[in-house]
């Protein structure tokens, strides 16, 4: 099967309104740029993003919450973006919050073809509205499931034109369970390689995966929070 498209617009050509998409990345580090600015192109509506962040107020997903393309965040982290903030208090936009290490085993889950799960995680909070409750080794867990999506949609460091990716340090992680849980992976690459290239022992993702994959660019880098000093002089 051809796996190498010309760009984002053609990766993303026929995500439809209304699909469950994941996009990897933490923070800012390692999420897929071009897809995101291709998905503001297309002007694809009522979204439910899998992420574990919302990006900031004009970069990553902030860029889709700010043109309301939208509808439903499932996420771990989102303290960084104000226009998220304005969005979940006026009521106009779900917002389902999962702990960090719950939302990764789920995806992870996914990936592996396990349905559900057990976890300590939020028993005992708002989290565990509704959900089955079983006890193990005299300690309350909550019964999760697996979180799929109809597209995946990742950044890798190098990948070849089959599909296996490799990630550099901390980009690998969301990105490589998320890759492996929807239905449709796209990747995006910093550098995109022929067959053979690639030492086996290296790659983090085989290309049996990966459905569809490009060789992206003009990628920003940005940085949620930089910090230079500490802001009390006497320390």
């Amino acid at each position: 099967m051809k796996k190498l498209v010309a760009g984002a617009d053609e990766a993303i050509r026929d995500i439809p309104d209304d699909a469950v998409i994941m996009l990897g990345g933490f923070g800012l580090c390692g999420i897929p740029e071009n897809c995101i600015e291709a998905l503001s192109r297309s002007g694809i509506r009522r979204l439910t993003c899998i992420s574990n962040n919302a990006g900031v107020d004009d970069f990553g997903l902030g860029v889709l919450l700010k043109t309301r393309q939208i509808k439903k965040m499932i996420s771990s982290y989102v303290g960084e973006n104000a226009e998220f903030e304005r969005q979940l208090l006026c009521g106009e936009l779900e917002v389902d919050l999962v702990p960090q290490g719950t939302l990764a085993t789920r995806i992870q889950m996914a990936g592996m073809g396990i349905p559900a799960f057990f976890t300590p995680a939020g028993y005992g909070t708002e989290i565990a509205a509704g959900k089955e409750v079983r006890v193990f080794d005299g300690k309350p867990h909550l019964m999760e499931y697996a979180l799929h999506a109809d597209f995946a949609i990742v950044k890798a460091w190098k990948g070849d034109t089959l599909g296996n990716l490799v990630f550099r340090k901390t980009t690998r992680n969301f990105s490589t369970s998320m890759a492996k849980a929807g239905n449709i992976t796209i990747v995006e690459v910093e550098h995109l390689v022929q067959p053979g290239q690639l030492d086996p022992d290296h790659i983090h993702v085989p290309g049996i995966y990966v459905h569809r994959i490009f060789q992206g660019g003009d990628y920003q880098r940005r940085i949620e929070r930089k910090t230079v000093r500490l802001t009390d002089s006497k320390h």
